[in-house]
Order: C-alpha cells, then sequence, then structure tokens
C-alpha cells in the first residue's frame, strides 16, 4: 500500500491558508512577509520532491498550481511526476499540467492500494481534512511557523472523531522558528 502524505506550512494555530501569496485571503504571503526566510527550514521541500512518487490535490490548488509550478525550475521533480486532482466539479484538467481527475476519497482509497511510492498531498486544505476524516492519511510533513493567523482554512477537521495518535518521528527548530515536524499516524 502507498504511503499517503499530508505536507503544508501551517501556522501555530493550525491556519494553512494563502501561504504562498494567493488572493482571497487577508494574511495572503504569510510565509514570506512575516518569518525572515531562513533555507535550512525547507530542506524537506527538495526531500519531498525526491522521495514521493505523485502528487496528489484538491481542486482549488490544482487550479492555483497549474499556471505557476511547471514554469519553476525549484519543482522541476514534481512536474515529473503523475498528478491527481480530487474534485467533484472539474470537468477537464488543464493541459499546461496534466492530471487524472479523481472524484471521491474512495477513489483516492484505490489509488493507495496501486503500486508505487508515496503520494504526497500539497496545499489542499479540504481534501487533506476530507482524507484524514476517512482515515488516509499515514503521514504529515508540517513547518509551523510561530504566527497565529486567526481566521483561514485550517489543517485539521472539526469533524467529531476519536482520537487519532501521532508519532512524532522527525523534527528541528530553525533560527527564525519554524518548527520542522513530521508525525506518522499510528494504526
Amino acid at each position: 500500500m502507498r504511503t499517503l502524505i499530508v505536507t503544508a506550512f501551517v501556522s501555530l494555530d493550525g491556519v494553512m491558508e494563502g501561504p504562498g501569496g494567493e488572493p482571497g485571503y487577508r494574511n495572503s504571503g504569510w510565509t514570506f512577509k512575516d518569518v525572515e526566510f531562513d533555507e535550512a527550514a525547507y530542506e524537506i521541500k527538495g526531500r519531498e520532491q525526491e522521495e514521493t512518487t505523485a502528487l496528489l490535490l484538491g481542486r482549488t490548488s490544482y487550479e492555483a498550481f497549474a499556471p505557476i509550478w511547471p514554469t519553476m525550475d525549484e519543482f522541476a521533480e514534481y512536474n515529473a511526476m503523475p498528478r491527481y486532482v480530487v474534485s467533484t466539479t472539474l470537468q477537464k484538467d488543464d493541459s499546461r499540467w496534466p492530471a487524472t481527475i479523481l472524484r471521491s476519497v474512495d477513489d483516492v482509497a484505490a489509488l493507495k492500494e496501486t503500486d508505487g511510492g508515496p503520494i504526497a498531498v500539497h496545499g489542499s486544505a479540504t481534501l487533506g481534512r476530507s482524507l484524514a476524516d476517512a482515515g488516509l492519511v499515514d503521514r504529515y510533513h508540517l513547518l509551523v511557523f510561530p504566527l497565529l493567523l486567526g481566521a483561514g482554512k485550517r489543517l485539521f477537521s472539526e469533524s467529531d472523531k476519536d482520537t487519532t495518535k501521532l508519532n512524532l518521528v522527525e523534527h528541528e527548530v530553525y533560527g527564525n522558528g519554524i518548527q520542522k515536524q513530521i508525525f506518522d499516524v499510528v494504526r
């Protein structure tokens, strides 16, 4: 079974919306404008490209990334791997960044059963919460920023469900206050 990894930039209060400057969120760009840059904190992003074999995105993230990521040299590995988009409304993929459209978390569960390596979920707050609620997330790669953003889309669901136990397998704190936290979901 393939490992499903949710990877996110997240504020201390759990907000993951608009980290890179996406329009429509009042705190958009908070990873760059509110915390001093420290290249070492982003080592995990390069490692993710080397270790994952497919990308899984929600429709909103896919539509935001499709016009930009294919032009970015630093995402060459992501641009070369298969991409999947989970959406009930998307009619066709973006020809600039082709992807296979999945219609449900059941389709994601079936994808996990296929041969291949880890699948990374980037951005995609709604999808990440749905996957966690369905018990499909195996690992979290988090860069936790020393900010309280208040409002915004959150990483974790507010669903009334049983406890999910996590095992911290890697962590580091950087000079700018960012914390890398990698957790495996305990089954």
